[in-house]
């Protein structure tokens, strides 16, 4: 028979309201255990109005006030769990205490002095059973009015995470949670509110079984590795993969559906964390002025909240894109406003152009910031193979800015965060960095008072010009999803690490380093793109599997680009005091000829003359096999016009001043 006419009012109803009929509910209880027990002791049943009316009078005046005292009536019905359990458990032994006492040590005339045991433990099961019941008819009730089938899930981890997040799911009437999957034997085969606990090995028999559309992963503290065998057992599965925030979150008991986000490649290329010197970092950047450059950046703005967590006396944000200074400033405030400590330091968002020295210099002036974090930087390959003069402007000529303007204040250090397409580069991009690291390892030599220091890696998993976010919008948008090459391959970081890293790697450095993260093994971009379909659930169209749901196309290396990227010139890195931090012997050109060829690629780059600045990077770096093509758009379409071409123009005056003689700022 269908109750939810009665019990969707009831459910409606004000709390108040819903406390008063728990209380009525229990006291009809308690007369009715009464009963129960003189039927039990006696064997038969007699009428209450007999001589069983002081036990039931006394049943009623003490188990209301008892559970009222005990917070019985503050515990949601629809939401009971073992906590409300064990609250239903202590109210009704300390009523059973008392009336036992009562009705059993001392005695009542009429009242045989057994059911003064007896009472309380019916009691017990009528409270705990009314409960259940309840909460049963609630979730029918809510699962009624859901709209659409519920999601059939299997929550891998039977842990603490995995129970509370099986009642969240339960919650929500958008999940039918068919068990659990557990590694540990001692749970296998046991059954957790009412859901099995299955063995790892039977996962895809489930699966299949039981029509699963979703597996949660509840194992906050599981290692990458592990992480990874789990998602090479259902990968070929078709269900979308989810996973629970870390550890930390769970337990401060924030476990919620809210928390609760589809597995992404991040978690499975992220590494397990190798801790750092804290108080090192923190020595570094605490109660001084630190300066960010590309401060709204990928690397930039994580490297902001890290340093603000290290609480330095002020952090100036040089960023300029409105946009990006708006949003990191935005991020840093809502970072601060949670830890009351961090109130004081003072955020201070300023518009820049790392070109622009005038302005640079106004900011030195001004704050004279005791370390420089060089993170702006022009990084899309092909964006600066298309715009050669701007990434050469920027990459080289904002960093000498930079430096100089660090070593002429007095700047304790200044950290540029380099590349590891500077590494035997193949394009403008990296070579334009790779000048950058020899202009600070030439002024390394000159300027002791000022450490300058690089640190090298790779790419970063969710950064602006990283292909996980073009491969996430185009699996959700239904592929194609684009690759460039069967073989390309690529090292991954996640953003976190790689900043925890330059700060210890700057923190370390004597001056003149340049630092080299181990950035693990590299990744084949191809099985990149095929998990992260895989992943969300889908299947990968190809000629195997013809009804897939995503096809991967590929589009052929894109200008400068090329397959094996390498993170190292030579091959005798020095280790440091962490394991993933190397330093890089390499050498660099003499300061005098260097200073020379920076001021003919300075003239080019006023001229906008593409030619020469191509030319003159390929000399600077040697290791520079640039392509025989040149893709720069302007210069191109002059070409194509006929045009003299730039270097026929009158050069524009340059704010950059190399001085004569050996290299100095």
């Amino acid at each position: 028979m269908r109750v939810d006419w009665i019990l969707d009012p009831v459910l409606e109803l004000p709390r108040s309201a819903k406390r008063l009929i728990a209380i009525l509910v229990d006291a009809a209880l308690a007369i009715l255990a009464v009963w129960i027990a003189m039927y039990l002791r006696l064997g038969e049943f007699v009428p209450l109005s007999g001589q069983g009316w002081p036990a039931a009078i006394g049943a009623l005046l003490l188990a209301v006030p008892i559970f009222a005292m005990t917070g019985v009536y503050r515990i949601v019905f629809r939401h009971i769990g073992w906590d409300a359990v064990a609250t239903l458990l202590q109210a009704v032994v300390s009523y059973g205490l008392l009336y036992a006492a009562i009705f059993t040590a001392f005695g009542i005339e009429g009242v045989p002095r057994t059911v003064g045991v007896i009472q309380p433990i019916v009691l017990l099961v009528a409270i705990v059973g009314s409960r259940a019941f309840v909460r049963k008819l609630g979730r029918r009730s809510g699962r009624r009015t859901t709209d659409g089938p519920l999601s059939r899930t299997l929550i891998y981890g039977a842990g603490s995470a995995g129970r509370q997040l099986a009642a969240a799911l339960a919650d929500t009437h958008k999940h039918r949670v068919v068990g659990f999957i557990d590694d540990s034997r001692d749970l296998q085969g046991s059954t957790i509110d009412g859901l099995r606990v299955w063995d790892s090995t039977r996962l895809a028999q489930l699966i299949e079984a039981y029509d699963v559309k979703e597996v949660m992963l509840a194992i906050p503290s599981a290692t990458r590795k592990r992480r990874n065998e789990i998602v090479a057992e259902v990968r070929h599965l078709g269900v979308m993969v989810k996973t629970l925030p870390g550890l930390m979150d769970i337990v401060s008991g924030k476990v919620s559906v809210a928390n609760i986000r589809p597995l992404d490649i991040e978690d499975l290329l992220s590494r397990d964390p190798v801790p750092i010197n804290p108080g090192r970092v923190e020595a570094s950047v605490k109660d001084v002025s630190v300066l960010v450059t590309g401060a709204g950046g990928s690397i930039g703005s994580e490297l902001c909240r890290q340093i603000l967590a290290a609480r330095p006396s002020q952090i100036l944000l040089v960023e300029n894109s409105e946009f990006n200074l708006y949003s990191i400033q935005r991020k840093l405030q809502n970072f601060a406003a949670n830890d009351p400590s961090l109130a004081s330091i003072e955020v201070v968002p300023l518009l820049a152009s790392v070109c622009d020295e005038s302005r640079m210099r106004r900011i030195f002036e001004v704050y004279k910031p005791a370390t420089v974090y060089h993170a702006a930087a022009y990084k899309h390959v092909p964006l600066v193979e298309h715009n050669v003069i701007e990434g050469a402007r920027n990459n080289i000529l904002g960093t000498h800015v930079c430096a100089k303007l660090a070593a002429e204040f007095r700047s304790r250090t200044f950290v540029l965060i380099s590349t590891d397409k500077a590494v035997r580069p193949t394009n403008v991009m990296g070579a334009t960095k790779r000048v950058a690291e020899m202009l600070l390892q030439s002024l390394a030599s000159q300027q002791p008072a000022t450490c300058f220091c690089m640190v090298r890696f790779g790419n970063v998993l969710g950064s602006s010009g990283s292909v996980v976010p073009l491969f996430r919008q185009q699996i959700s948008a239904g592929g194609p999803v684009t690759v460039t090459h069967h073989e390309i391959t690529r090292f991954f970081m996640t953003i976190p690490e790689a900043a925890q890293l330059v700060l210890h790697a700057a923190a370390m450095a004597g001056g003149g380093e340049v630092f080299v993260l181990d950035m693990g093994e590299p990744v084949k971009v191809l099985k990149l793109a095929e998990r992260m379909i895989e992943l969300s659930g889908l299947q990968v169209r190809n000629d195997d599997h013809p009804e897939g749901d995503v096809e991967i196309v590929f589009t052929g290396l894109r200008p400068g680009e090329k397959l094996y990227e390498e993170v190292l010139i030579g091959n005798d890195p020095v280790c440091t005091e962490h394991p993933r931090i190397m330093k890089a012997s390499e050498a660099f050109p003499q300061a005098e000829r260097l200073r020379k060829d920076l001021i003919k690629l300075q003239d080019a780059i006023a001229r906008h003359d593409v030619g020469p600045v191509r030319d003159l990077l390929r000399e600077l770096v040697p290791e520079y096999a640039a392509a025989p093509q040149v893709v720069d758009w302007i210069a191109e379409q002059e070409r194509l016009a006929g045009r003299a071409g730039p270097a026929q123009s009158q050069a524009s005056p340059s704010n950059f001043q190399f001085d004569n003689g050996p290299l100095r700022l």
